[in-house]
């Protein structure tokens, strides 16, 4: 009864369309809440066997108004054609204290269409869509193997929120667990737009950080081997609480990728990293538990 595309209608059932949602909606819905937007390829890798089943489920979720979507002036390749954020069923379902990617000092949108214009105006759409790729593609790497597991995903404002006392401003936060391993990091997206200075000034929160909270890799990914080596060389010999690596942009973060600026004679795998959950206090919010 799912796999039917509903044709469009002016006078939706307002009630129906609830009965439709499946599981998978709902983790897509989740997703959408907390990161704002996702590409028709990375919903697909990341909850699809393939790209024209994912396409084909989300004109239905378009159509019973569970999902708003937009395209954007030269957006193909990994980011795919088209963009998806919550609609206003998907908005009922799965409200959220995210409304706009510039902050979070505003007043709440008023509808689903308010907030989608937002996060479409805001300037931050490839941004979001390059941080977003980094998570998505760790899902779907999870998905191909049986031991491992994104065991969370943050965004920018919810890392921000729960670290505030620490004043860092990371991309992302999350938790990859390889079997009994889990390796926690703060993420920063480079795209080779700020310079290096300016870059490594972000390195004093997350010392502080340190003093009561988590001591997490913060992970520069960046999009050049040119870039990469630039950075390397103005951290060589910088000493820090928490560990930090490099990588150039790549479809598997998790991989052997990854250079640690304390040791840089190899290349490690995301699980490989040094990673303390920091302590069991009041201090460290939402302490990552191993499970």
């Amino acid at each position: 009864m799912y796999s039917r595309v509903p044709p469009a209608s002016l006078n939706p059932d307002p009630l129906a369309v609830f009965g439709r949602i499946v599981p998978r909606d709902h983790t897509l819905l989740a997703l959408l809440a907390e990161h704002y937007l996702l590409s028709t390829d990375q919903i697909a890798s990341a909850l699809f066997d393939t790209r024209r089943t994912a396409q084909r489920r989300l004109t239905i979720l378009h159509r019973l108004d569970v999902l708003h979507r937009f395209g954007r002036s030269g957006a193909h390749g990994r980011y795919g054609s088209l963009l998806y954020t919550l609609g206003p069923v998907g908005l009922q379902l799965h409200p959220t204290v995210y409304h706009d990617p510039t902050g979070t000092g505003g007043k709440a949108p008023r509808s689903s269409l308010e907030r989608a214009k937002r996060i479409a105006a805001s300037g931050q759409v490839n941004h979001l869509l390059g941080v977003n790729q980094f998570f998505t593609d760790l899902i779907a790497t999870a998905r191909r193997a049986a031991d491992a597991q994104l065991s969370r995903w943050w965004s920018e404002q919810h890392a921000t929120t729960v670290y505030a006392q620490a004043g860092i401003r990371p991309d992302g936060h999350g938790v990859w667990t390889v079997g009994d391993t889990s390796t926690g990091f703060f993420l920063e997206h480079d795209n080779d737009t700020e310079n290096l200075a300016r870059v490594v000034a972000k390195l004093r929160g997350y010392e502080r950080l340190t003093t009561f909270g988590p001591r997490y890799p913060v992970l520069f990914w960046v999009p050049s081997r040119r870039r990469e080596a630039s950075l390397l060389g103005v951290l060589a010999g910088l000493r820090t609480a928490s560990p930090i690596a490099t990588a150039v942009h790549a479809p598997d973060p998790a991989g052997r990728v990854w250079t640690l600026v304390s040791d840089p004679t190899h290349r490690r795998y995301l699980h490989e990293l040094p990673c303390d959950h920091g302590p069991d206090t009041v201090t460290n919010p939402q302490r990552f538990e191993d499970l």
